[in-house]
């Protein structure tokens, strides 16, 4: 910011995250309908290849409001209230306690018992071998479900209460409306565009140690159009307060601190060189003892 303080003209809300995450909704709303009809197979289909995507891309969203980028942070609770209802087609509430695990992330990148980003000793044991990893990335959305339980368990709250009956509730409705099949393809779009999907590449490409000594990287491929440019995150974790859009903008006006720093094209690749490195597993991150006050959400 000393070299660069026109970056400080990028911190500010991004409306179009707004229309976005509407136009997403009714998307799915609109996909719901379509497929309460179809043979198995085809919801199957349908859930992988078009609701999956839509589905990890609403969780990019919600990752977004997080860091208030919908109403800016002066209107903070206008963005939790957005958060719950860009929520609601994942199937599974998602999105308060998400904001108040990620915030941690960011305070306490890699800090034991505090970051649930880290894996447990367990995930780092057991999913050591190729068909092991193999089978964790397919089970991603299992353990970052599971890991916070484990890890850092924090009292419910009022908000948490409200994102799980305003989510369960839409859930009926769905299946009162269009039956079980709209709901299947509901919550399997979700566990697939967690699994193994190419979008799931960044939840490895961000912090695991592929190289020594770099333990946060950015991808500048194109499923950043996907994905709010979540694949920006050493840009990310920089300035956390501007929005996915400006991002690139980051980069651009302080190419020097970014362009020479390790770097992905492709997280397909990703995924693939995770599974076949065997010097690569979950264990494959940096984890530091946090001294002196540690303040959680």
């Amino acid at each position: 910011l000393a070299k660069h303080p026109e970056i400080k003209a990028l911190m500010k809300p991004d409306y179009n995250l707004i229309w976005v995450v509407v136009l997403m909704v009714l998307a799915q709303l609109t996909a719901f309908y379509l497929v309460k009809d179809l043979d198995w197979k085809w919801v199957i289909f349908w859930a992988y290849v078009f609701g999956s995507c839509i589905s990890h891309s609403m969780t990019l969203a919600i990752h977004e409001i997080s860091h208030n980028s919908a109403f800016g942070n002066s209107k903070a609770m206008w963005n939790r209230w957005f958060g719950i209802f860009a929520n609601l087609p994942l199937g599974l509430p998602y999105s308060i306690s998400f904001k108040r695990y990620h915030m941690d992330h960011h305070r306490y990148l890699g800090g034991d018992g505090i970051d649930v980003d880290i894996p447990t000793n367990f995930e780092g044991w057991f999913f050591c071998t190729r068909f092991r990893k193999f089978i964790w990335i397919v089970l991603q959305p299992f353990f970052y479900a599971i890991r916070p339980l484990c890890i850092n368990p924090k009292p419910i709250t009022r908000l948490e209460i409200i994102n799980l009956l305003a989510q369960l509730s839409f859930d009926v409705v769905i299946y009162y409306l269009w039956g079980v099949k709209s709901t299947f393809y509901m919550l399997a779009g979700s566990v697939l565009g967690l699994g193994l999907h190419p979008i799931s590449g960044h939840f490895i490409a961000e912090h695991y140690m592929f190289l020594k000594g770099h333990e946060t990287y950015s991808y500048y491929g194109p499923l950043n159009l996907l994905t709010f440019n979540v694949g920006y995150h050493n840009e990310h974790h920089d300035f956390p307060n501007i929005p996915g859009k400006s991002l690139p903008m980051v980069k651009k006006i302080a190419a020097e601190y970014y362009d020479n720093l390790p770097q992905y094209n492709s997280w397909i690749k990703v995924l693939y060189d995770f599974v076949m490195d065997d010097t690569i597993s979950p264990y494959s991150r940096m984890k530091r003892q946090l001294k002196g006050e540690v303040k959680q959400d």
